[in-house]
Parts: C-alpha cells; sequence; structure tokens
C-alpha cells in the first residue's frame, strides 16, 4: 500500500515543527572562552547566576590536553613532566645512606640468624 508523496518516513502522527516553544526555554547562560598555549581557543557555557568566583580560571583543553586559561596573552604554561620514579628512587629520598646502610646490616643480621650461620 504506497503512502502519500508528502509524507516524511519515520514521522510520527501529529508531529508538529520541532523548536523551543515544544520544549521549554533555555537558561540564560554565558560563554567563557579560555585558551591554551598553542593558540586554540575553548568556549565552555555556564549559568548566567553562577558566581564568578565558581568558574574555573584553567581547565584542560580538549584539543591538545594542555591547561587553558581565560587571559588570550598570556595562557597558562603546560606543567612540567615529572620522569617516572622506581621504588628505589622513592625509598632514596625518605632515608640517608647511613640509615640505608643501618638497615641493611640489621636485615643480614636478622636473616644470618635465622639460617644459624651468624
Amino acid at each position: 500500500m504506497a503512502l502519500g508523496g508528502n509524507t516524511i518516513r519515520g514521522a510520527r502522527v501529529g508531529a508538529g515543527p520541532m523548536g523551543e516553544q515544544d520544549h521549554g526555554h533555555h537558561a540564560d547562560r554565558v560563554a567563557i572562552s579560555f585558551w591554551d598555549a598553542l593558540g586554540n581557543e575553548t568556549v565552555r557555557y555556564f549559568a548566567a547566576d553562577v558566581p564568578e568566583e565558581e568558574i574555573p580560571e584553567t581547565i584542560n583543553s580538549p584539543t591538545s590536553g594542555l591547561p587553558a586559561g581565560r587571559d588570550k596573552s598570556n595562557p597558562p604554561e603546560a606543567l612540567r613532566n615529572e620522569p617516572y620514579k622506581t621504588h628505589l628512587a622513592y625509598v632514596k629520598e625518605r632515608r640517608t645512606d647511613e640509615e640505608a646502610e643501618q638497615l641493611l646490616h640489621d636485615a643480614l643480621t636478622q636473616l644470618r640468624a635465622r639460617r644459624g650461620t651468624a
């Protein structure tokens, strides 16, 4: 059975024009621009009644992954990447060489006592 030529496939019966009048109204909002060190602009929208101190000063740019700030002429610098630290590096930060020698000596003494070779 052929339908009329003016019907839109997939439209429901009684569907009217789509638009804001059918879906309520949008809340008032403000657009805030953020720039990263590469000059990429990212716009974020915030409710108009949000206090200024609740709007973040920096965000992570979705384009570059760098931090982006609100001042176009002075964007935040990229954070310095710290190299991966091994467990030994963390231990060396917490212990002096003398403490390490004493701990090694104590551990070897206990091991030798358990084995009966002390």
